[in-house]
């Protein structure tokens, strides 16, 4: 077996730290940009008065960098030749995701609302997939250029990683739909154009079928957001929507009716195995900046790296990260090559352990920078406040491990039925 990453994905990741050297770094440097980036970077970034929301100057940094990253092919990199992109495959994005993530800190690839010079672009791969040519000749190019933005709305003040019960419900009204309810952490609702509302069509609560996705202008009549939730990890995005009486016409349906659920795991599978790939290129920063700062530190005359007490921690956190990135190249090379819903478990077991272990890498580094790390002055505390959410939104860990013990039992998955032995 050859473990070795192709050579022509080994050219792509020095052609990337070329761009990133000439291109992006420069601007990150010009102008006092690095208030975004260094230990002022919570409050350069957020408006408090705003709503906690990101500030204008912050998201036009952003832009500039898809802007320069798009002209150089790099942007789209992850997406189907159709729609200009250079059709990256799974594997492809797992290593770039992590190089891009190992780098540490910038703008090259920011934690805090995943911005990067590589996009990663659930929603394209959404609209290619279930949109109709209308709605994909509205909102593909759109969302590339920033024309359109599109928010996710799944989640209810009552209902999170249990979607089959939300409450939301949309019925028909002649050729339209009225949609009534709430969304709770609807992400990118301070600048979207349009929000993907998920509400139940038909059925009872907690079936799988009968939820509907609907395209939902932000500035339709009864649409309200109502506030934005101050989060662990700032400026927010996350907002409280309100809905009532938003009539929406037969044209908004985002995908096939009663089946939204379908469209929603689309979305998380297209992220989680990326997720993944930054978590153990994060995780991987920290143990590096550790194992550095160990050597270099002299504590009761000798360096902090010959202590066992620093070693071992940092030895386990090495071998996970080993590990976990062989786990995520591995499934994300069979996801090239495998229906995706036949190795979901495996898509599970590569992000609990990689959000896991970028949190628990990022705790060590601190631990082991001692005071200094725990001050805004090290990176430490923005990746782990950054990766801490993603051991809750997307499906939280607890829903990972319940997925691959479904896929595991024959409860679910391509084994499902094969084990006719009831349990006891």
């Amino acid at each position: 077996m050859d473990f070795d990453l192709p050579a022509p994905l080994r050219d792509r990741l020095r052609e990337l730290d070329e761009f990133i050297d000439t291109e992006i770094r420069p601007l990150q440097e010009q102008d006092d940009n690095e208030r975004f980036f260094d230990h002022r970077r919570e409050y350069a970034r957020t408006d408090f008065e705003a709503g906690g929301t990101p500030r204008p100057e912050w998201e036009a940094l952003l832009g500039e960098m898809f802007d320069r990253a798009d002209r150089a092919g790099w942007l789209r990199y992850g997406l189907p030749k159709e729609v200009g992109g250079g059709g990256g495959s799974n594997l492809d994005m797992a290593v770039i995701r992590e190089h891009l993530a190992q780098k540490g800190l910038g703008l090259h690839n920011d934690l805090q609302n995943e911005a990067s010079v590589v996009g990663n672009f659930p929603f394209v791969h959404m609209f290619l997939e279930f949109g109709t040519p209308e709605q994909r000749t509205e909102f593909i190019e759109g969302m590339l250029t920033r024309k359109r933005r599109v928010a996710f709305g799944l989640t209810e003040p009552d209902h999170g990683s249990d979607a089959t019960w939300l409450e939301t419900t949309a019925k028909p009204a002649g050729d339209d739909w009225i949609i009534n309810g709430g969304k709770r952490f609807n992400s990118g609702l301070h600048s979207a154009t349009h929000d993907v509302i998920f509400a139940r069509t038909s059925g009872e609560a907690g079936d799988a079928r009968g939820i509907t996705a609907f395209i939902v202008p932000t500035d339709a009549p009864g649409f309200s957001v109502d506030f934005h939730w101050w989060t662990f990890n700032m400026p927010t995005d996350h907002a409280e929507v309100s809905l009532r009486d938003v009539r929406v016409p037969r044209t908004a349906i985002f995908g096939s009716l009663g089946e939204g659920l379908a469209v929603a795991q689309h979305f998380v599978h297209e992220n989680r195995i990326r997720q993944a790939a930054s978590g153990v290129g994060a995780a991987q920063f920290c143990i590096d900046r550790s194992v550095r700062y160990a050597r270099d530190r002299t504590t009761f005359g000798q360096p902090l790296a010959t202590k066992q007490a620093v070693q071992w921690p940092l030895v386990e956190l090495q071998t996970e990260a080993e590990l976990v990135r062989n786990l995520v190249r591995k499934t994300a090379w069979e996801l090239d090559r495998t229906p995706h819903l036949e190795i979901s478990d495996k898509v599970s077991m590569c992000n609990y352990r990689a959000n896991r272990l970028v949190c628990e890498a990022a705790d060590r580094a601190i631990q082991v920078h001692g005071g200094i790390g725990y001050t805004r002055h090290t990176p430490f505390e923005h990746i782990y406040r950054h990766h801490r959410r993603y051991r809750i939104t997307e499906g939280a860990e607890e829903i990972q491990i319940r997925k691959v013990a479904g896929y595991l039992f024959g409860f679910a998955g391509p084994r499902k039925g094969l084990l006719n032995d009831p349990p006891t």
